[in-house]
Formats: C-alpha cells, sequence, structure tokens
C-alpha cells in the first residue's frame, strides 16, 4: 500500500516538473525563416519576464512577455544583431531584465547579495544555536 502510494506521488511529481517545461510561444509569432526563428528562441530565453521575474519571457504567458516577444522577432526581421537588441532592451528595462546579468560595477548586487543573506543567515542559525545550548 505504502510502496503504490509513493509510486503515485512520485509519478505525479514527474508528470508537474516535464509539464512545465512548455514554451508559450504562439503560432502567429513564429518566424518564417528557422535561422531568425532560432535566433528570436535564444534571445526570448535570456529576457526576463518583467511580471513573472522567474521565468524567461520565452516561457511566460503574460502579456507583456508576448509583447517583448514580439519586439524581438520584428527587430530581427529589421535585421538588428543580438547585441543591438540586448542593449535595447537593457537600456528600456535596465539589467534586471537580463536572467544572467553582465558581471559589471552596477551589477554587483545582483551578483553577490545572494551569497551575503546566506552569509547572514548561517551567522543568525549559529549564533541562536549557541544561545540554545547555553540555555
Amino acid at each position: 500500500m505504502i510502496k503504490n502510494t509513493f509510486v503515485i506521488i512520485f509519478s505525479i511529481c514527474l508528470i508537474q516538473f516535464f509539464a512545465s517545461n512548455s514554451y508559450t510561444v504562439e503560432p502567429d509569432e513564429i518566424l518564417d525563416n528557422p535561422k531568425q526563428e532560432f535566433r528570436a528562441r535564444n534571445i526570448s530565453k535570456n529576457i526576463r519576464c518583467m511580471v513573472c521575474q522567474n521565468q524567461s519571457i520565452d516561457e511566460s504567458n503574460a502579456p507583456l512577455a508576448r509583447d517583448l516577444r514580439i519586439l524581438i522577432r520584428n527587430k530581427i526581421k529589421n535585421g538588428k544583431k543580438d547585441d543591438e537588441i540586448y542593449k535595447f532592451l537593457t537600456d528600456r528595462y535596465g539589467d534586471f531584465i537580463l536572467l544572467k546579468p553582465a558581471f559589471k560595477l552596477n551589477t554587483l548586487a545582483l551578483w553577490f547579495l545572494p551569497f551575503i543573506f546566506l552569509f547572514i543567515g548561517v551567522f543568525v542559525i549559529i549564533i541562536h544555536n549557541k544561545k540554545f545550548k547555553e540555555n
């Protein structure tokens, strides 16, 4: 009984894990040129959805993500290079729009704050445990 329950729960978890990898690019957004579409998808996978914030615009179904996907495809059709598209997006929305922001002076906080918070959290836990053992 327990083994069957475990198998069912494990199966449901696997289905949920693999089902969440679907992309939400609409059929009317797809470019006719496969090379251009490939470029658009690669750029879309590196751009953060400003609504969802933990998804790329390639995975998001938010209206803003759709608008950004269309904007990227229009720029590709107009002959813009990938670097020009990234520059346009970062000029407009800031470095936060990149899922992997560049390592620059103004993005140091994005790179180092998680480690600082981790260190503070470990420090607080150690201090708390020392006080608990003394009592």
